[in-house]
C-alpha cells in the first residue's frame, strides 16, 4: 500500500483532491504515507482521526499535503467547518472515509477505493492481500 501511494503520490500536483474509501484497517492511512514519500513532504504521516485534519508542509516546493480524515465528522456542514477550500488550490488534499463528503469539495478527484480480499493463502498472516481502484472523476 505504502509503495502504491508513493507512486501515485509522485504524480499528483497541487489542486488535486484525493478521496479514499475502504473498511476500518483496509490500508487508506498506509497509503497515505506512501503518498507523503511520493510528495516529499515532511513530517510522519500519522492517522489524523482525532485531530481530523493534519498539514505536511513539502520539503522540496511542492505542494503541501493536507490529510483529513472525516470518520467522526458528522457531515457536509463540519467538513465545511475545517476551511479546506483555502488550500485546495496550493495543496494536495487526501480525505479517508470522504465519499458521499468530500465530492463537493472540487470538480475533478482521484477516488481510491481498498477492499481486502481472500489470499490464496489464508493461514499466511503475512499476506493481507487487497484490491485497489484508482478511478478519475472530471467534472464540468
Amino acid at each position: 500500500m505504502r509503495a502504491l501511494g508513493e507512486r501515485v503520490g509522485a504524480s499528483l500536483v497541487a489542486g488535486d483532491l484525493v478521496v479514499l474509501t475502504g473498511e476500518l484497517g483496509a490500508g487508506k492511512t498506509t497509503f497515505t504515507q506512501g503518498l507523503g514519500e511520493g510528495l516529499q513532504v515532511r513530517g510522519g504521516v500519522t492517522s489524523p482521526t482525532f485531530v481530523i485534519a493534519r498539514v505536511h508542509p513539502s520539503l522540496v516546493g511542492g505542494p503541501d499535503l493536507v490529510h483529513v480524515d472525516a470518520y467522526r465528522l458528522g457531515g457536509l456542514d463540519e467538513l465545511d467547518d475545517l476551511d479546506l477550500d483555502t488550500s485546495l488550490d496550493t495543496a494536495v488534499t487526501v480525505v479517508e472515509w470522504g465519499a458521499g463528503l468530500a465530492e463537493g469539495l472540487a470538480d475533478a478527484r482521484l477516488e481510491v477505493v481498498i477492499e481486502r480480499t481472500v489470499g490464496h493463502a489464508p493461514d499466511d498472516e503475512a499476506l493481507d492481500p487487497r484490491r485497489v481502484s484508482l478511478r478519475w472523476v472530471v467534472g464540468k
